[in-house]
């Protein structure tokens, strides 16, 4: 890669509105934009001087429309080495699938968010490590939005499901913390499926994708009038959801002055737009989600003690996935799963040296990550299930030492019978993880997890009382 200022992309769009965005979202970065407006102009722009000095490629997938992928091929067989970003409107998997198999290395929704944007072209262009494979993919496979599809056994996993799950039968606040991509939205939108409100709409707004000047709008809505610009009335969010549920993702972002307008509105019930004489008695079910701990931020400064204090009566804690890697290969095998059944894929199997390999990486993107790391390895796979070859960057990251070979002292399932100096574990040990185990494959339904063991409910109950186990979901 270049230096940073010396880093070029080519944008190739024809939509001037857009081109301005992207180049002034690059620019922050260190970027330089040129931006061409057709497929013939982009190829043509490889040969030139500026052509040589490119570090990426970001194309709209409206300009060459159905022939996008063709044009992805060209490109990459003129400059194999270039890293090339697919914008496009279609959520659709299979374009995702074939915008890969032509060679792009990210694919993004529209309209996608700046920071979405940024690490997508960080992933991309990076040297630290080969990490275009570990960019997360923004198109979403549709899931139940229900506590059933929270996939996992680990006691900590568990005991952040019993908590959500026994808050969403209430009215009360409720704040999730979290790395990104440990599943904070999908927990959101389980919650609403088993709340009170359920048959209410659920509106999750983002605070980090919406402009620092515009929040306060978003939040309370304004008047007519009420600030340059302002032409027209606007309802805010609060508004919106009066009786059903407000979702605020990332409230750690929320700048301070904002921060007091939401307390006010929490502790009494009511919200006023801005430039509006009275205030709205709203009836809102607030549920915040932040990246980063609230508690710290409070310390130094960046957070309302009160405002946090009002939104968390109950706080949920979801564990980053390299806190509970044992439950790697039942996630891995539930997303081939649901992969399998996109346009274009099947459904693959996976090798206890692949699952070693994946579980030896530490995932900073968490459960998103893992899951668009499966999503590329499956494009590309030719065979009936993923090996360790099917994950080239992580070979590359992690090596092929020990720590990454099939360990045959742990069984493909993630279930350690070994200790680590290499003596078996005590019985009950081995036969909680298990039940564990099953409980998370089978979603918490008891009966099923009864089945699969070959024992009875009661006998079920029994075991997870005497083994002080959480069957909670």
């Amino acid at each position: 890669m270049a230096e940073l200022d010396q880093r070029l992309l080519m944008l190739i769009d024809d939509e001037p509105a857009q081109s301005r965005l992207i180049s002034a979202l690059a620019s922050r970065e260190g970027w330089r934009t040129l931006i061409v407006r057709d497929a013939e102009t982009a190829i043509a722009t490889l040969g030139t001087r500026q052509g040589m000095q490119l570090s990426a490629i970001v194309l709209d997938q409206w300009v060459p429309g159905d022939d996008a992928c063709a044009l992805i091929a060209e490109l990459k067989v003129r400059r194999p080495a270039l890293p090339i970003l697919m914008l496009t409107a279609s959520t659709s998997p299979l374009l995702a699938v074939e915008a890969m198999r032509a060679g792009a290395t990210d694919y993004l929704v529209k309209p996608v968010a700046p920071d979405r944007l940024m690490e997508a072209l960080r992933s991309a262009t990076t040297l630290e490590a080969p990490r275009d494979e570990l960019a997360p993919l923004t198109e979403k496979m549709p899931s139940n939005p229900d506590f059933e599809s929270m996939i996992g056994a680990s006691p900590n996993f568990r005991k952040a499901l019993a908590v959500a799950a026994k808050a969403a039968r209430g009215h009360s606040p409720v704040l999730i913390e979290g790395e990104s991509g440990t599943g904070k939205e999908m927990l959101i939108r389980a919650m609403h499926a088993a709340s009170p409100r359920s048959r209410l709409p659920l509106r999750i707004i983002n605070i980090g994708g919406v402009p620092a000047n515009s929040i306060e709008s978003a939040l309370f809505g304004h008047e007519k009038g009420a600030f340059p610009g302002a032409f027209d009335r606007q309802i805010g969010a609060l508004q919106h959801c009066d009786g059903a549920t407000l979702a605020l993702d990332e409230i750690d972002r929320l700048p301070l002055p904002v921060q007091e307008r939401l307390l006010e509105a929490v502790r009494k019930g009511d919200c006023r737009p801005i430039g509006a004489r009275h205030s709205f008695r709203v009836d809102v079910r607030l549920i915040a989600a932040s990246n980063l701990p609230l508690a710290d931020l409070a310390d130094q400064g960046h957070f309302m003690p009160e405002l946090l204090a009002a939104i968390s009566p109950t706080k949920v804690y979801l564990p980053r996935l390299r806190e509970r890697t044992g439950d790697i290969p039942a996630l891995t095998r539930f997303f081939l799963a649901r992969i399998g059944e996109q346009p274009g894929l099947r459904e693959l199997g996976i090798t206890d040296g692949a699952l070693s390999l994946l579980a030896a990486y530490d995932w900073p993107g968490n459960v998103r990550q893992l899951q668009a790391v499966l999503f590329r390895a499956a494009v590309f796979c030719d065979g009936d299930a993923l090996t360790s070859d099917d994950f080239p960057q992580l070979l590359n990251i992690l090596g092929t030492g020990p720590s990454t070979a099939s360990n045959p002292m742990q069984e493909s399932s993630g279930v350690m019978l070994y200790t680590p100096d290499g003596h078996l574990r005590p019985l009950e040990d081995i036969e909680a993880d298990v039940i564990r185990l099953a409980i998370g494959l089978y979603r918490g339904r008891m009966t099923e997890v009864a089945r699969r063991l070959g024992i009875g409910r009661s006998t079920l109950y029994r075991k997870l009382s005497e083994l002080g186990i959480d069957n909670a979901a």
